[in-house]
């Protein structure tokens, strides 16, 4: 493959599956983190030395460490996968603006900094892939989630804006919703509540975050040049 792909949050149980399946599918790898320096460690043990071209770094959540995370990319960059992020649990009337300005730098002012950044070369080069992995609740939106759901509905149609905009440059913009996928990011969930959630789904099990990498490669395939602006489900039918 030869391409070298960013991929914020790999530290993370999806971007950990992600960073696994490009490094398999021959790609070298620049992997972000934030706190889970163990996470990106274990993931490093795992991986050839070749497939991994940089560990960088970051609080996206900071604007001004996304301002010198940027610094620190000196790397070409041929792909972006935005895998990072965190939720947000609890009644909007109870949440706090400094909570607000948190997951908005986060979820949409980072990829926005980000994609400004390594855009120019990769139209340069006319060509390139931006995949955004978003939620189910960016779409339906979920009660004590207002926050979340409203910045992954704004990745939804940040994916889908520019897509049309970058289409005639051949770039790639695309994104993928996962449903409920069994990541620490769940753990908050009483068994109960688990199987409440896996009740609904009428494939009736959780995914896995294997799943969503499988998407990753898919769509990074350059036959799959022809998928622009679209947010792949994948959600076992929820």
């Amino acid at each position: 493959m030869g391409k070298n792909i960013l991929i914020i949050g790999a530290s993370g149980d999806i971007g950990y599956a992600i960073a696994e399946r490009l490094a398999q599918d021959g790609y070298q790898l620049l992997l972000h983190y934030h706190k889970n320096r163990s996470g990106i460690d274990l993931l490093r043990e795992r991986l050839a030395n070749e497939s991994v071209l940089a560990v960088i770094q970051a609080d996206l959540s900071n604007q001004d460490e996304i301002k010198h995370f940027l610094t620190k990319l000196v790397l070409p960059v041929d792909g972006i996968i935005f895998a990072g992020g965190t939720a947000y649990y609890g009644l909007l009337q109870h949440t706090s603006e400094e909570a607000m300005d948190a997951m908005l730098s986060l979820h949409v002012k980072a990829p926005w900094m980000l994609t400004k950044h390594l855009l120019p070369p990769m139209i340069t080069n006319h060509k390139g892939n931006i995949i955004m992995i978003t939620s189910i609740w960016g779409n339906v939106g979920a009660s004590y989630e207002v926050i979340y759901s409203s910045v992954k509905g704004a990745q939804n149609s940040f994916i889908k804006a520019l897509a049309k905009e970058v289409a005639p440059a051949g770039i790639s913009v695309n994104g993928i919703s996962p449903g409920y996928i069994e990541t620490k990011m769940n753990s908050h969930l009483s068994e109960e509540e688990k199987l409440a959630i896996i009740d609904e789904i009428p494939m009736n099990r959780a995914g896995i975050p294997s799943e969503i990498a499988h998407t990753v490669s898919f769509l990074l395939d350059k036959r799959s040049t022809y998928i622009q602006g679209e947010i792949i489900n994948v959600n076992g039918g929820w």
